[in-house]
């Protein structure tokens, strides 16, 4: 080999050699600079953490400091829950007393679980005034408070109860007309002001009665437009409906009358004067009085 051979040889190892020690240098001083980053971000995270535990350690002295505070708030809440107890067993106590002295406690006055009477026996109503009270069954309020008791809703008889509503409360609750018919002909009996009222003031063990043709002309006055035949129809039907509203409380009878010289018999919708009938009162002389 010449010797001009050997020396470019040599260069060349030289030249790559020194290609490598820089390459070498230069991935060293990237991972010394990779290195400085990731010092200073853990230099960084022991600055947070010492700070989070510095405030874990407060919070820990807080709550130790509210544990330490609540035993006396628990202590003062339990007496207080006792002595509210008490009061309400002594409340509960003295309204049950004045129950059954025939008191009427009103209604949100009165915790009705709480209540011990005999029977365990509470009767919710409504006075003059408009207020729900609470009493014994059937007792009177010696105190005379809040006027005279109101019947419940739930106590009136159906028909009572639909002869209540107003015409689009009364079709939005029955869609039948005999039912509407019936709550209609019932309030006309009950209420002066309604004016067209097809009953008639009977004698001896008849309160009130309606007859089967003047209930025809009545129904055609209510319901415009519809014929007499349509009329008879809803005569029975609404009679029916009438009966069953009021849980048979009013009858059918049959009278025989006489008219331009030719008999026939009439069919009547009787109230008799022994009708019990809610909220109504019957006096001697088979008049009625009170609400319906």
């Amino acid at each position: 080999m010449s010797t001009d051979t050997t020396d470019s040889t040599t260069a060349s190892l030289s030249d790559q050699f020194a290609a490598e020690l820089a390459q070498l240098r230069d991935r060293i001083d990237a991972l010394e600079t990779e290195l400085e980053k990731k010092d200073a971000r853990i230099e960084d995270l022991e600055t947070e953490l010492k700070a989070t535990q510095k405030e874990n350690t407060d919070i820990e002295d807080r709550l130790k400091d509210l544990e330490d505070a609540q035993t006396p708030i628990e202590a003062r809440l339990d007496a207080h829950e006792k002595k509210l107890n008490a009061t309400k067993d002594r409340v509960g106590e003295l309204q049950a007393r004045e129950l059954e002295k025939g008191a009427h406690l009103l209604e949100e006055h009165v915790d009705e679980d709480e209540i011990d009477v005999v029977d365990g026996r509470l009767e919710r109503i409504r006075k003059d005034d408009g207020e729900r009270y609470f009493r014994l069954p059937e007792s009177d309020d010696p105190l005379e408070r809040g006027g005279d008791v109101a019947l419940a809703h739930g106590d009136l008889l159906p028909i009572q109860q639909l002869a209540k509503l107003d015409e689009d409360m009364l079709r939005a609750t029955t869609s039948t007309l005999p039912s509407r018919l019936a709550a209609k002909l019932w309030k006309a009996r009950a209420d002066p002001t309604v004016g067209d009222n097809p009953w008639k003031q009977g004698s001896a063990s008849v309160r009130e009665y309606v007859t089967a043709g003047d209930l025809k002309h009545w129904i055609r006055r209510q319901e415009e437009g519809i014929s007499d035949e349509y009329a008879k129809k809803l005569v029975s039907r609404t009679i029916d409906a009438i009966l069953t509203l009021s849980k048979n409380r009013l009858a059918i009878r049959k009278r025989t009358q006489r008219k331009n010289g030719l008999e026939y018999t009439e069919r009547r919708l009787v109230l008799g004067t022994d009708a019990a009938i809610p909220g109504e009162m019957t006096g001697s002389n088979g008049e009625s009085s009170g609400d319906s």
